[in-house]
């Protein structure tokens, strides 16, 4: 298994603070975001980290170099920013046919159990698991995706991108466990007719409709997902 961690958006939203840098380089504690990220992929103990890089790419390329620990790294180059499903579909080919564990470099994760998440995805019936996080606040849930589940083993049903009206308080994260035949859907994603580009939860969605087991797997007790100054203060103060 591999681990793809994106880390190609600048994040226009934080203004000044990404002038000069990938927003996945902010701090956090005194370490930059996309480490936060890339422990996790150490912790799903993963035989390779591809990391696809756009915006400022050679702070992240010079800073981490061709290893992370004891795991090899190799970079990808997304010349447009056009979404997460892009971003994938750049990678298919250094993933070279392997199931992977994905990972958004500007997400932080308290308490991840990603070990947890990749004993799970054992099982070979399943497709997808999608990390997921209980909130108490429902507008956290508006940010990212809610998913409509059977709640006696998980199994999902339906993903919604930014729910108006949140259904529960189930919010999606990218942290996502994928077998390699997700790739066979990409070019079934429809394009969001709001942002213009392919949505991660309308992949899944497309492997669900096709009978794929999709599953739901709570992936940590605190997230975040930094897109502005008041969520990259929300990150700092939010352990």
């Amino acid at each position: 298994m591999k681990a793809l961690v994106l880390a190609g958006g600048r994040g226009s939203r934080l203004n000044e603070v990404t002038a000069d840098r990938n927003k996945c380089m902010c701090e956090y504690q005194g370490r930059q975001i996309i480490e936060y990220n890339l422990d996790n992929a150490l912790r799903a103990r993963v035989d390779e980290i591809v990391i696809l890089v756009g915006y400022r790419a050679e702070t992240i390329i010079n800073r981490y170099g061709n290893r992370y620990g004891d795991v090899p790294v190799r970079y990808v180059i997304q010349w447009e920013r056009r979404g997460v499903v892009h971003a994938i579909e750049c990678c298919r080919e250094p993933l070279e046919g392997q199931d992977f564990l994905l990972l958004l470099a500007d997400e932080v994760l308290i308490n991840p159990r990603h070990e947890a998440m990749v004993e799970a995805f054992r099982d070979p019936e399943i497709f997808a698991l999608c990390g997921t996080v209980r909130v108490d606040d429902l507008n956290q849930v508006r940010k990212t995706y809610t998913v409509i589940r059977d709640e006696r083993n998980g199994r999902i049903h339906r993903l919604v991108e930014k729910p108006r009206t949140p259904l529960n308080n189930i919010q999606g994260t990218g942290n996502c466990l994928f077998r390699n035949g997700i790739f066979d859907y990409l070019a079934h994603t429809p394009i969001n007719q709001i942002r213009h580009e392919k949505e991660l939860p309308d992949l899944i969605q497309c492997a669900i409709d096709d009978g794929k087991l999709v599953r739901e797997f709570e992936i940590c007790s605190w997230y975040t997902n930094v897109n502005t100054l008041e969520e990259l203060t929300r990150t700092q103060v939010g352990v």
